[in-house]
């Protein structure tokens, strides 16, 4: 995905949101203005490129996933937002969280303490929380407008498809969704603020065809253990679960050798 492919998405965003351009570049002005230094990005390579990832959401089957995932220590988890409680509560730590600040405080910067990076998004409706992005030690500032300063644009749109673009971005090999289920339903991790559901049910859908659209343009596997996703292969928790025991076998074989 080019910058020039992605700026015609957020076109479509602005329009169909009635969402304010200039107030994203306000917001993300100030976010570069509050973040101290720009991050690495060779940390986020590290954890993403070649690798099976795994994108955790807030949605209804996260409650279902969670005793999988616990068992997948050391697997990328790339987590939104919301789900972030969810983890942290099941002794999970996130190695990165996608946030625009809608979520617990309580548990992002427990996370951010327990050194999960954080990417900050930035946008109109948002700029009031923006300073308590200067108490996260590993921090990177986002913005769906075109990238300046410390503030980058992997493309995206929700907390949840942000995941996914990110994880595309950086070339993991595999990625697979967790508590990504874009129906009517929204999640008890989702919003623990009060929310206008009409509006969250229409960014779902749109953040789900984004999903497609970047799905046909390859570059990774994408699976998904919930619902079905164009371009996105079904995959159950009892196959990961076997997938596991078949690489720990070959790694016990490989010490044995």
């Amino acid at each position: 995905m080019t910058l020039q492919e992605w700026e015609k998405k957020y076109a479509e965003i602005l329009r169909e949101f009635n969402y304010s351009k200039e107030k994203d570049l306000q917001s993300a002005r100030i976010l570069n203005f509050i973040l101290k230094d720009k991050f690495s990005l060779e940390k986020l390579d590290r954890k993403i490129k070649g690798k099976t990832v795994f994108v955790i959401g807030a949605g209804p089957s996260l409650t279902l996933a969670l005793p999988y995932l616990k068992r997948f220590r050391n697997t990328t988890k790339i987590v939104a937002d919301g789900a972030t409680r969810a983890l942290i509560e099941n002794k999970i730590i996130p190695d990165i969280i996608v946030t625009d600040l809608d979520g617990n405080l309580k548990f992002l910067k427990s996370a951010a303490d327990n050194n999960s990076i954080m990417l900050v998004h930035a946008h109109g409706d948002n700029i009031e929380k923006l300073p308590v992005s200067a108490s996260f030690r590993l921090c990177v500032g986002t913005t769906e407008g075109r990238p300046f300063g410390k503030i980058r644009n992997f493309g995206g749109f929700t907390d949840g498809d942000r995941c996914v673009f990110l994880a595309r971005h950086f070339g993991a090999r595999k990625i697979i969704l967790f508590g990504m289920d874009f129906g009517t339903k929204v999640g008890r991790y989702s919003k623990e603020q009060g929310y206008d559901k009409v509006t969250k049910l229409r960014k779902l859908k749109k953040a789900k065809s984004l999903l497609e659209w970047l799905a046909s343009n390859g570059g990774s596997n994408f699976y998904t253990t919930s619902v079905p996703i164009v371009g996105f292969r079904k995959i159950r928790f009892t196959d990961l679960e076997r997938v596991k025991q078949c690489k720990e076998t070959a790694e016990k074989y490989e010490k044995v050798k």
